[in-house]
């Protein structure tokens, strides 16, 4: 989505939103989206909030100062809702809220589980939608680390040799609601999560039901 006060992309993984590097998403703003001539145009278009170099999902653009302001303070009251998928090591339960403090902050997040298959080596694999009622760095990998099912390919916060090597993280942004800047019109946009989600979880599967049938069990 895009017009002359904000945009929304699907950010890709593997790339920061900024920082010092080179490649970073705020850096291919510029050249991705359509400039704004408002009055209190930016110079060169902002996110308003964060995701992890290896979340990939939907962020959230300014083009006008008014636009970020307005935002920024969306975000701060929690008015901006956002959702997310991740595939979790274990099995977890059916739904829970995850109450832990992050850097010694209050933090609060839902979960409802979705999906479940059996795993060799993870015994389960869970697919589960995520809602973050606070915004603390890296909430959600700790959140689901500390409460016994981490996130899978997450190797800052869970090794325990069941890393994926160059799968990445199984983490991703795939909601967010909030209120126009200007029009002031309720917006919802919704995306699914990554093709590798569901292609990891049927493998996982099929060599569970592989071992199986080795064993005449199945």
């Amino acid at each position: 989505f895009e017009d002359i006060h904000i945009a929304l992309i699907n950010k890709p993984a593997g790339i920061p939103v900024s920082g010092k590097a080179f490649k970073t998403i705020q850096n291919a703003l510029t050249f991705n989206l359509k400039p704004s001539f408002e009055d209190d145009s930016l110079p060169v278009p902002l996110p308003v909030h964060r995701l992890d170099a290896q979340t990939p999902g939907l962020l959230l653009i300014a083009k006008t100062k008014s636009a970020r302001i307005e935002l920024g303070r969306q975000f701060e009251e929690k008015a901006v809702k956002k959702k997310y998928k991740a595939i979790v090591i274990g099995l977890t339960p059916i739904d829970g809220e995850i109450d832990l403090q992050v850097d010694g902050k209050e933090s609060r997040s839902e979960f409802v589980l979705l999906k479940v298959e059996p795993s060799l080596k993870f015994d389960y694999l869970s697919l589960i939608e995520l809602v973050p009622h606070t915004g603390r760095t890296h909430q959600l990998r700790i959140h689901c680390k500390e409460s016994g099912f981490p996130i899978l390919g997450d190797s800052l916060y869970f090794l325990g040799g069941k890393e994926l090597k160059g799968k990445g993280l199984f983490l991703c942004s795939t909601v967010l609601s909030f209120t126009h800047p200007v029009s002031k019109e309720s917006i919802h946009f919704e995306i699914p999560h990554p093709e590798k989600f569901e292609k990891i979880m049927l493998h996982e599967k099929k060599r569970y039901i592989m071992k199986l049938r080795d064993m005449g069990k199945a």
